[in-house]
């Protein structure tokens, strides 16, 4: 195995999602037509990393696919993207994760029903520890969360910061917490964590656990983060939402952005959330990926 050096090493789900749109609340028992339907790959690590590789970093993905159709066109979204799915593990005869997400437009809402991969996850031995050693920043949603634990230690071990996409409050998740340098969570988890809508406790909470930076998004109401005792509280930018899946795994990109590049705190969470707002104008997490050139023109260039 290589251990080339890399800027994001990424281990998480990857799926490939159905989004379709809806101009009005969907009925049980009824039929409902959609106003136009959009395949993608997604996934919140997978997602990141096309981000960043679209704004120049070099990333490396680990993961898990079935042998089936969904998991060919998953590969398929990520190489053609660039990013190195060398870490992809193929579990033969077994199905990949897909999703079929609803969208409101205008509503800033979504009902996603999803499968899980039929395969068993990666486990540590299957990932390339030699390559996560090499990268400057390892990234993970702890969805594989025996996986993630173990792979955050080898990570800390080779002084290689860690950052997680809190998506859920599972087992094993604090403990994850308690290896990264970099703990920024949904809003549900927030809520489980603190017992109702406290982000600002959850973010307490959560920095007592050793994180340097700790966050929570909160979708339509901005963010909040703790960072070396300093609470930054932000609303969101104003925009007409069609979609928000992919926002928070926009976010999590832009805010590893501006870590890379050594940006302040607040300036890589900014440019996280006004990412996730140009996400949120397109159906699915992809498309709406601000380039380069959008970035430059609003203040983010290199």
């Amino acid at each position: 195995m290589t251990s080339s050096a890399i800027d994001v090493f990424g281990l998480g789900k990857c799926a490939l999602d159905h989004i379709g749109l809806l101009d009005h609340d969907p009925e049980p028992d009824m039929k409902h037509e959609v106003l136009g339907l959009t395949i993608q790959g997604g996934g919140p690590v997978a997602t990141a990393l096309v981000a960043l590789t679209r704004w120049g970093c070099s990333c490396f993905f680990s993961g898990v696919i079935g042998d089936d159709g969904f998991g060919c066109r998953i590969r398929e979204s990520l190489d053609s993207e660039g990013v190195d799915t060398g870490g992809l593990v193929v579990r033969e005869g077994c199905m990949s994760q897909f999703a079929f997400i609803a969208a409101e437009p205008g509503k800033a809402r979504r009902t996603i029903f999803w499968q899980r991969p039929t395969g068993a996850p990666p486990r540590i031995g299957e990932v390339d520890l030699a390559r996560l050693r090499s990268a400057r920043i390892f990234h993970t949603d702890g969805l594989f969360i025996e996986t993630a634990i173990a792979a955050a230690r080898e990570a800390r071990k080779a002084g290689v910061p860690v950052s997680v996409d809190a998506g859920t409050l599972h087992e094993g998740m604090l403990e994850l917490a308690g290896l990264a340098d970099y703990f920024i969570t949904a809003e549900t988890f927030a809520q489980d964590l603190a017992g109702g809508d406290r982000p600002q406790e959850a973010c307490r909470r959560l920095a007592a656990m050793g994180p340097r930076v700790v966050g929570v998004t909160l979708g339509a109401r901005g963010y909040v983060a703790l960072a070396g005792g300093r609470l930054i509280e932000r609303p969101a930018y104003a925009v007409e939402a069609v979609d928000t899946t992919g926002c928070g795994d926009v976010f999590h990109a832009g805010f590893l952005y501006g870590s890379l590049k050594k940006w302040s705190v607040e300036r890589s969470l900014d440019f996280g959330a006004w990412a996730a707002s140009r996400v949120s104008l397109y159906p699915g997490g992809r498309t709406g990926i601000p380039t380069p050139a959008d970035m430059e023109r609003n203040g983010y260039g290199r």
